[in-house]
């Protein structure tokens, strides 16, 4: 099953996605807060009432959600970057504030040679999770969904830690929600592309990646409550733009897509920072 957000003024509602048209089921809030209720009934839709086009598309998230991103979590891009893959995870937060849809066009804040991509699988999770063990904090996973991890890197390097870097406006689009009994263990592999122009970039495999979700969700469970609809950005393949030779970064009129196996393709026009918010 495919969800996503529609937006109509101020309200969001969760939809289904069939073909190239949608269901609303339930206002965000509401559908995340009673996922008993509202999951049985996304399940029962076959067919879609309004046509895609016409609809303003939105995350499928709520707009408190925690976004935790992942970083060094795939062994090639650990050793391309000179880096010991680390005893624990890398973890930085992001805005909710900051996440988009496919098509969305993400400016390039002042003062930057341009944005770099990171092709990543973000999973949301579908129920609370309180110090919760690897194989229950696995089962808690709702869907997942192609994301692009924005990073303006020299934020990033001012200080030790990321956040500038990592929430820059409209900096994180993020695909449809695929329930997860359609996408199946990450272990046993996606393939993950993200396209520069066309250019194939980066081409890795989520069996690279060195802490699975479920031990990722449960070390942050055990730092703080996770809720339904919070997301966890699980990291990105070798092939980021700011560890070639030269660096290489997106810069206005360049367009960035991330393509994941069961998961689709994620577009992003990249704009100048005139076009910010």
């Amino acid at each position: 099953m495919k969800l996503v957000g529609i937006r109509d003024g101020r309200r969001v509602d969760v939809a289904v996605r069939i073909g190239d048209r949608v269901t609303p089921i339930a206002e965000v809030g509401d559908f995340y807060a009673d996922l008993g209720r509202w999951l049985p009934q996304a399940r029962r839709t076959d067919v879609g009432l309004h046509p895609v086009a016409e609809a303003e598309l939105a995350p499928p998230v709520p707009p408190w959600a925690r976004v935790v991103c992942v970083g060094l979590n795939y062994r090639s891009h650990a050793a391309v970057g000179g880096f010991t893959p680390p005893r624990h995870p890398t973890v930085s937060g992001r805005w909710a504030s900051t996440l988009t849809v496919s098509g969305t066009p993400a400016p390039v804040p002042a003062g930057e040679p341009g944005l770099d991509w990171e092709g990543e699988v973000a999973a949301v999770v579908g129920r609370r999770l309180i110090d919760a063990d690897e194989a229950t904090a696995a089962a808690s996973v709702l869907g997942y969904a192609a994301f692009n991890d924005l990073t303006a890197r020299a934020a990033q390097k001012l200080t030790a830690q990321w956040t500038l870097g990592k929430n820059a406006d409209r900096s994180g689009p993020m695909g449809p929600l695929v329930t997860a009994d359609e996408v199946g263990d990450l272990a046993d592999g996606l393939r993950l592309r993200t396209r520069v122009n066309g250019e194939t970039v980066q081409d890795g495999n989520t069996r690279d990646m060195i802490f699975g979700v479920g031990e990722l969700l449960s070390l942050v469970s055990h730092a703080f409550t996770l809720q339904p609809g919070d997301v966890l950005a699980t990291g990105t393949p070798e092939g980021v733009g700011y560890v070639r030779d030269p660096p290489r970064f997106l810069r206005p009129g360049d367009v960035v897509e991330v393509e994941i196996d069961r998961l689709g393709v994620l577009r992003t026009p990249i704009v100048g920072p005139e076009q910010r918010p």
